[in-house]
């Protein structure tokens, strides 16, 4: 298993490893834990400039070695509550699917659907700006928890402010925009379709990775300039998938994290859905102590690529409180790398929402670290 790689790299595939894969799944005989790495426990883990070995020693991160070393320890973390990542295997053919398209003034709408693995297809619409003289950056567009999935953020209903794909076509990315499963036209069973995933949570991951995957082989995107942008369920979605996606060189959240003690005070049963992690409430029992990973270490992880938050601090959802711990926590992680400029938090005066001055200070944030 790829488990704990620094970056997704997506490898050659033998096609005799692809029908066995195949074939496992198809049999159900895939155990959704098998391949995790084990996780080096953390008693703090808002104490991020320190690394343990397998026996609980600590010693200082004096250097980015050690902080790599930590990394590793953080993905682990990851996922042991989400279920491994999958492996080069997993990776079959995308087989695009093209479903219809709108011009729009400033950029091509595509309805497409795309294979992330065996048996499956994620409904998604691509953005392609018109008019292009060079290849440009591309982002992945992540929705928040509605029953539309990807419209939101491609401009076809819900909220304005949430349509952030469609303002960033409009300023010459190109955008992909999937649904999550279960959102949008993504019908998935959970109990069935990802009976080989030990959560909704890595299974999306594992999706974004391969939206990726389709950017960066399109003749209009600048692999060298991909980010990730999302709300909520996005926001949080995007933050996991950078962790695991190095290719990702800049992480717009939205309303989408705060450390697993200030989230209702420690009550966890939010994340623990067959959508999101399970294992939250069937192996740490909801307890936020037990819980091998927090959002402290998820920024952290992402270092030293950028990192721009819009935590307001009447969000409900997300205590602000907690989002500035994460962040004093993360900063000296940024030092380490020369990073410190690229670790951005906006807390405006509303609640849980992307107000219109937040998301023109990302787009322009996202400038200066993609263009």
């Amino acid at each position: 298993m790829d488990a704990i790689a620094d970056a997704y790299h997506p490898p050659r595939v033998s096609r005799a490893a692809l029908a066995l894969a195949a074939g496992l799944q198809a049999a159900g005989a895939v155990d959704p834990m098998a391949g995790a790495p084990q996780a080096i426990p953390y008693p703090d883990h808002s104490v991020l400039m320190e690394v343990r070995d397998t026996s609980g020693t600590a010693r200082p991160v004096s250097n980015i070695g050690d902080w790599a070393e930590r990394a590793a320890h953080i993905r682990a973390g990851l996922q042991q509550a989400m279920g491994p990542l999958p492996g080069a295997a997993a990776r079959v053919p995308l087989e695009v699917e093209e479903l219809g398209e709108t011009p729009s003034a400033k950029y091509l709408r595509r309805k497409i659907r795309f294979s992330p693995e065996h048996g499956d297809r994620v409904p998604a619409w691509l953005l392609i700006p018109l008019h292009l003289q060079q290849r440009a950056p591309a982002m992945l567009c992540l929705h928040q928890t509605t029953d539309m999935g990807k419209d939101e953020p491609a401009g076809l209903g819900g909220r304005a402010s949430l349509q952030y794909a469609h303002e960033l076509a409009e300023r010459g990315y190109v955008c992909i925009v999937p649904d999550y499963p279960s959102f949008g036209e993504y019908s998935y069973d959970f109990a069935k379709q990802g009976a080989h995933h030990a959560s909704g949570s890595i299974k999306a991951v594992w999706n974004n990775l391969r939206a990726v995957d389709l950017l960066e082989s399109l003749p209009q995107v600048d692999a060298a300039r991909m980010g990730v942008i999302g709300h909520s369920l996005g926001g949080h979605n995007a933050l996991f998938t950078a962790v695991f996606d190095s290719r990702l060189k800049a992480v717009v959240t939205s309303c989408g994290f705060t450390p697993f003690h200030h989230y209702y005070g420690g009550k966890v049963a939010g994340w623990t859905s067959d959508r999101y992690m399970p294992r939250i409430r069937t192996v740490y029992g909801n307890d936020a102590h037990r819980i091998p990973f927090d959002f402290y270490e998820v920024l952290g992880a992402i270092a030293p690529r950028g990192v721009f938050s819009n935590s307001p601090v009447r969000d409900d959802n997300f205590d602000v409180t907690g989002v500035r711990k994460a962040f004093a926590a993360a900063a000296p992680v940024f030092a380490l790398h020369g990073a410190e400029s690229r670790l951005v938090l906006r807390t405006p005066d509303s609640g849980h929402d992307f107000p219109e001055a937040e998301r023109r200070a990302a787009y322009v944030w996202l400038d200066s670290v993609l263009r």
